[in-house]
């Protein structure tokens, strides 16, 4: 059995296909402390992206050594939900837009 993580994917939401990739790890900033991963969907056939922001983990807030990623397509398809919800339009011109979501993706 394999232990290759996956940090990118294609997923479907509401009959449209959405293309995601993990952009950061959670990883230790001077300025603003641990910050958590980024991932970058994009809609296909469409040009405006959206970034989804994720707290750190709270293993990392507390000390402890750094676990394995927690990333699937059940979080991305919330992620892109809430993204949707919020204003998100991938059709769309424009900058990537920027949603911080909780560590479930809502």
């Amino acid at each position: 059995m394999s232990n290759i993580h996956k940090l990118a994917g294609v997923v479907e939401v509401d009959g449209f296909q959405y293309e995601w990739e993990l952009r950061r790890e959670p990883q230790w900033g001077d300025y603003d402390g641990w910050q958590g991963m980024t991932v970058a969907l994009l809609q296909k056939d469409t040009q405006r992206g959206a970034l989804l922001e994720f707290p750190p983990p709270k293993r990392l807030l507390k000390g402890m050594p750094r676990g394995r990623l927690q990333i699937n397509d059940a979080i991305v398809s919330r992620g892109i939900r809430a993204a949707l919800l919020a204003g998100w339009e991938p059709a769309s011109r424009g900058k990537p837009m920027v949603f911080v979501v909780d560590a479930d993706g809502n």
